[in-house]
């Protein structure tokens, strides 16, 4: 029996290494050994290259401009869907922003600091999804009156997005590596976050796509506000038209199809 038991370990073990050789069925085998314990192989990461300068890199507080122009709020900036930075590029997991807001340079040199302390740059390389602070935000001085006109420039911002992905972390690590410190940045953001790989982001956007395709309730926003049911449209902004309902202001409303 032992005799048995060793020779079907051998097999498989040359099965493995004949597969590692090759990069055939390289992830989808399990190495049996004695008892009934099973260890999956660990995963290839022979085709990942890392950059020679893997940490984030700085970002001005101030844009380099030749003359700042005072702007209004523009709160378009921060409503509905992102349309830039909404999927992957080189990286394997992300911070994607689930809610609208603003980006400071605070928040961009916490996420510098505790992304670079943490991570292992031997192994793991991270990249900016988002600009610099370009938006310039005004306000008014301490001690000063009611009235004369608008305020000087204070400080700027990044607006983001739902859907964006604020940086990328890549390598030849997992998820379960890299998450406890991206979970804990996207704690600090001025919005709501989530940390997702490739796959659940894209298990997200299919997620969506089935609760449209399977609704079994004919009466959609869509359709309400295109036959203007109790006259919705007198009360209804040019986003809720556009997006059909999916975003109150920068925030995103699950479940509505």
């Amino acid at each position: 029996m032992i005799s048995l038991i060793k020779a079907a370990v051998d097999s498989v073990a040359a099965v493995c290494a004949h597969s590692h050789q090759h990069g055939l069925l390289h992830s989808h085998l399990k190495v049996l050994t004695a008892g009934l314990n099973t260890f999956e192989i660990p995963p290839d990461y022979r085709d990942v290259m890392l950059p020679q300068k893997p940490k984030l890199k700085f970002m001005n507080k101030v844009p380099n401009f030749k003359k700042a122009k005072r702007e209004m709020k523009k709160l378009r900036d921060i409503q509905g869907p992102a349309r830039a930075a909404n999927t992957f590029t080189a990286g394997q997991y992300a911070i994607v922003a689930m809610g609208g807001g603003y980006l400071h340079w605070g928040h961009v040199e916490m996420i510098r600091l505790t992304v670079n302390r943490k991570m292992d740059a031997s192994t793991t390389f991270a990249r900016w999804r988002i600009n610099a602070p370009y938006k310039p935000i005004t306000r008014k001085g301490l001690g000063q009156r009611m009235g004369g006109g608008k305020g000087a420039i204070d400080h700027y911002v990044t607006p983001v997005r739902c859907g964006r992905l604020i940086i990328e972390v890549g390598g030849k690590v997992e998820l379960k590596e890299v998450e406890h410190y991206l979970t804990e940045v996207a704690k600090k953001l001025p919005f709501p976050a989530k940390v997702m790989s490739r796959e659940s982001l894209e298990a997200f956007k299919q997620n969506q796509i089935d609760m449209e395709q399977n609704n079994q309730n004919p009466w959609t926003f869509r359709r309400v506000v295109q036959g203007n049911m109790l006259g919705i449209r007198r009360v209804l902004s040019p986003l809720d038209l556009k997006n059909h309902g999916r975003f109150t202001g920068k925030f995103q409303i699950p479940g509505r199809v």
